[in-house]
Formats: structure tokens, sequence, C-alpha cells
């Protein structure tokens, strides 16, 4: 059963960076194997796009514009992963349990197969949901992803510790916020490196609202975002093989070389490990090369999603 709910106060909160020029609707669908948080629109075959660490639906829908466009041609789905913003870490904890929970959610939709791009920490259950229900997903897009255990970056760690700590100090995030949107170049410096390569990024005219947004995102509600990304950061150290030889799906990985969150050496595996799977490299691209690269990965994902036919409804 679904249950659309209008989110009043949630849309008064948070819909300024929301990119897509007509915002879906927030709704909170009752599967068999839990509640999901997801939006669900436009016209076409169907697009799951998974969120990475910090993230929820509304970094779903900027993963989806950077892949597609403003106006794609697909039924875009960008759902909160268990643990972030609305849906509960009870939803699913490991990739398998997501993987079947997406399985539940299009089938609770209507929607038959879907073309499902995943960033980041979403890639193992992106890789489960591909190997657990090969009649459903129509292709896998891989972007800068995970594959396999590592030991996550000491300043990451560092970060997320600041962040628990921040969230438990009352107005400060809020100050923190404010002062990001004011220095915009400090705040994608940190996530690009390379100051030229801030600059271009930054004065794209899509690419660099993309990123402001994603970065912007990340105070919006960041007690919500925690427990998911706590749970995934501290169990990439054992995190078991994912069933890369059960993937069937069209696969592309798309991974930039200088990646300093999730080496390049994840990207390698899925494309050595999938059949068939492609992999882009992006040159000199670190873990946002998503938006520092944007032309060059909007033009490759477009171009697999040509070859595939689009996917399924």
């Amino acid at each position: 059963m679904s249950n659309t709910l209008s989110h009043a106060a949630d849309a008064r909160r948070s819909p300024r960076f929301i990119p897509l020029a007509e915002r879906p609707p927030v709704l909170l669908t009752d599967t068999p194997r839990g509640v999901v948080q997801h939006t669900d629109g436009g016209d076409g075959p169907a697009f799951l796009s998974l969120h990475g660490g910090m993230g929820g639906y509304d970094q779903g829908l900027i993963l989806a514009e950077a892949l597609l466009g403003k106006t794609p041609d697909y039924r875009v789905i960008a759902l909160s992963r268990p643990g972030y913003l609305g849906t509960p870490r009870s939803s699913g904890d490991t990739a398998e349990e997501q993987a079947d929970l997406f399985a539940a959610l299009l089938d609770t939709l209507g929607v038959e197969r879907a073309v499902v791009a995943a960033v980041s920490a979403g890639g193992p259950s992106a890789i489960a949901f591909a190997a657990r229900h090969p009649t459903r997903c129509a292709g896998l897009i891989l972007m800068s992803t995970a594959s396999g255990c590592f030991d996550v970056p000491d300043y990451v760690l560092k970060r997320l510790g600041w962040f628990g700590w921040l969230i438990r100090v009352p107005g400060l995030l809020s100050l923190l916020a404010w002062m990001r949107g004011r220095q915009p170049e400090k705040a994608a410096a940190k996530a690009i490196g390379d100051p030229a390569l801030v600059r271009t990024t930054l004065d794209h005219p899509e690419a660099g609202p993309l990123l402001l947004s994603l970065l912007r995102s990340t105070f919006d509600r960041l007690a919500d975002r925690m427990p998911g990304t706590m749970a995934e950061t501290m169990g990439f150290a054992s995190l078991p093989p994912l069933p890369f030889a059960e993937v069937r799906a069209p696969t592309l990985v798309i991974h930039g070389d200088a990646d300093r969150v999730v080496p390049f050496s994840h990207g390698e595996r899925s494309a050595r490990e999938i059949a068939g799977a492609e992999l882009h490299v992006v040159s000199g691209g670190g873990h946002t090369c998503l938006f520092s690269h944007l032309d060059e990965v909007r033009e490759r994902a477009r171009a697999f999603l040509a070859e595939i036919g689009g996917g399924g409804r």
C-alpha cells in the first residue's frame, strides 16, 4: 500500500536546494519489506537513483539530474536508503536487504524494470539488486562506487566525528550552513581540491549549481542522515564480497583515477568482475568527478542508456 504524504513542514525546510525545476512530491510508501521515503516523477522508462553517504532522496535527485539533465525522458525514482532521512534502518541494514527493499518498492509502484544508478556508498546495494533481481534491472550505472572492503580515509572519519558533535550543539548547524552558503568556493575546494578545477566547476552553468546543492544538502536534517552514514562507514572494513558474477545487466562503471575517498581500484574491480561491464576512466577525476567533469560523465551515461535502449518500465 502506498501512502503519499504532503510533507508541508519538510517542504518548507528543504526545497531550495532541490535542483529539479518541478520538484516531485516526497512520498512514504509501505512495502512488504518496510517503509521507504522516495520521490517519483516524470514519464518514460524507470530510473532508480541511489545516493551515497550523507545522502537521501534529495541527493538521489541530484545524481539523476547530473546524469540525465534537467528534463529527462525517464520516470525518476529517487529514494532514501535505510538510515537516511525518512527511511528507517529497520527497512534494510545489509546490501542484500536493501536490494530486496528496492524490488519491493518497484513492485508497489507497479514498475517491472528499472535502470539503476548509484553513487559512492550506494554501490553495494545497487550491485546486490542487479544480482538478486536480474529481471528487474535493465541497466546499471556505478558512479564512483565502493565495490568491496576498504579503510575509510582518516579525514573522512574525522569529518563524520565533527558532524556527530555538531548536531548536538543548538544553533551551530544553522550558523555553519549559512556560512557555507556565503563561501561556496571554500566548500567546493574541500570537495574537489584542485583550485583551477574548482573554478571551472563553479563557473559551469549546471555543474556549479548541482555541486553546491549537494554540499548544502548535507547540512539539512543532518541528524537524520547520520545513522545510515555511520553504519555504512563503519561497515566498509568488513563488507562481505559482492555478487558480481550474478550481475547480468549491462553495466557502466565511471570512476575518477584520482579518487581519494573510494580508490580507483574499486571501479576497476567492478568492471573486471561484472561480465561485459565497461569502465570509463575520468582522468584526473576525484570523488566528485560527477560534477567536476559533468559534461564528460553525462555524455558517456547518455550514450550507455541509448545503447541499452533506455531500459524498461
